[in-house]
Protein backbone atom coordinates (compact mmCIF):
# COMPACT_ATOMS: atom_id res chain seq x y z
CA UNK A 1 0.00 0.00 0.00
CA UNK A 2 2.76 2.44 0.91
CA UNK A 3 4.18 2.89 -2.63
CA UNK A 4 0.69 3.81 -3.84
CA UNK A 5 -0.05 6.63 -1.37
CA UNK A 6 1.32 10.13 -1.06
CA UNK A 7 2.24 9.81 2.58
CA UNK A 8 1.60 7.83 5.74
CA UNK A 9 0.93 9.42 9.10
CA UNK A 10 0.47 7.74 12.45
CA UNK A 11 -0.59 9.76 15.45
CA UNK A 12 -0.12 6.84 17.84
CA UNK A 13 -3.70 5.87 18.66
CA UNK A 14 -6.14 4.15 16.32
CA UNK A 15 -9.13 6.03 17.77
CA UNK A 16 -7.42 9.37 17.17
CA UNK A 17 -6.37 8.39 13.63
CA UNK A 18 -9.97 7.42 12.88
CA UNK A 19 -11.27 10.71 14.29
CA UNK A 20 -8.86 12.49 11.95
CA UNK A 21 -10.43 10.53 9.07
CA UNK A 22 -13.93 11.45 10.31
CA UNK A 23 -12.98 15.14 10.41
CA UNK A 24 -11.51 15.06 6.90
CA UNK A 25 -7.93 15.74 8.04
CA UNK A 26 -6.88 12.31 6.74
CA UNK A 27 -8.26 10.61 3.62
CA UNK A 28 -8.12 7.00 4.73
CA UNK A 29 -6.88 4.57 7.33
CA UNK A 30 -5.89 0.92 7.54
CA UNK A 31 -4.45 -1.10 10.37
CA UNK A 32 -4.09 -4.74 11.32
CA UNK A 33 -4.18 -6.53 14.66
CA UNK A 34 -6.07 -3.94 16.69
CA UNK A 35 -8.20 -4.64 19.74
CA UNK A 36 -11.82 -3.53 19.73
CA UNK A 37 -11.13 -0.97 22.44
CA UNK A 38 -8.38 0.57 20.29
CA UNK A 39 -10.73 1.57 17.52
CA UNK A 40 -14.40 1.31 18.50
CA UNK A 41 -14.96 4.99 19.36
CA UNK A 42 -13.02 6.22 16.32
CA UNK A 43 -14.86 3.82 14.01
CA UNK A 44 -18.16 5.18 15.32
CA UNK A 45 -16.97 8.72 14.55
CA UNK A 46 -16.13 7.72 10.97
CA UNK A 47 -19.52 6.11 10.46
CA UNK A 48 -21.39 9.02 12.05
CA UNK A 49 -19.54 11.38 9.69
CA UNK A 50 -20.80 9.35 6.73
CA UNK A 51 -17.68 7.30 6.14
CA UNK A 52 -17.21 3.56 6.01
CA UNK A 53 -15.28 1.14 8.21
CA UNK A 54 -14.60 -2.21 6.58
CA UNK A 55 -13.02 -5.26 8.25
CA UNK A 56 -10.37 -7.24 6.37
CA UNK A 57 -7.63 -9.82 7.04
CA UNK A 58 -9.37 -12.42 9.17
CA UNK A 59 -7.45 -13.99 12.02
CA UNK A 60 -5.21 -11.04 12.95
CA UNK A 61 -7.16 -9.25 15.65
CA UNK A 62 -9.35 -6.44 14.40
CA UNK A 63 -8.09 -5.33 11.00
CA UNK A 64 -9.93 -2.42 9.37
CA UNK A 65 -9.81 0.11 6.59
CA UNK A 66 -11.78 3.33 6.90
CA UNK A 67 -12.56 6.54 5.07
CA UNK A 68 -14.92 7.96 2.50
CA UNK A 69 -16.65 5.11 0.63
CA UNK A 70 -14.60 5.83 -2.51
CA UNK A 71 -11.35 5.68 -0.54
CA UNK A 72 -12.36 2.43 1.17
CA UNK A 73 -13.24 0.97 -2.23
CA UNK A 74 -9.74 1.85 -3.50
CA UNK A 75 -8.05 0.51 -0.37
CA UNK A 76 -10.04 -2.70 -0.63
CA UNK A 77 -9.10 -3.16 -4.29
CA UNK A 78 -5.41 -2.66 -3.46
CA UNK A 79 -5.68 -5.16 -0.62
CA UNK A 80 -7.32 -7.79 -2.85
CA UNK A 81 -4.66 -7.27 -5.54
CA UNK A 82 -1.91 -7.71 -2.93
CA UNK A 83 -3.56 -10.88 -1.59
CA UNK A 84 -3.66 -12.40 -5.08
CA UNK A 85 0.07 -11.79 -5.53
CA UNK A 86 0.98 -13.20 -2.13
Amino acid sequence: MIPKVRGVRRMGAAAYDLCMVASGALDGYWEVNLKAWDMAAGALCVEEAGGQVLPFLQGRGVSIMAGHRKIVKLLSAEWRAWEKKN
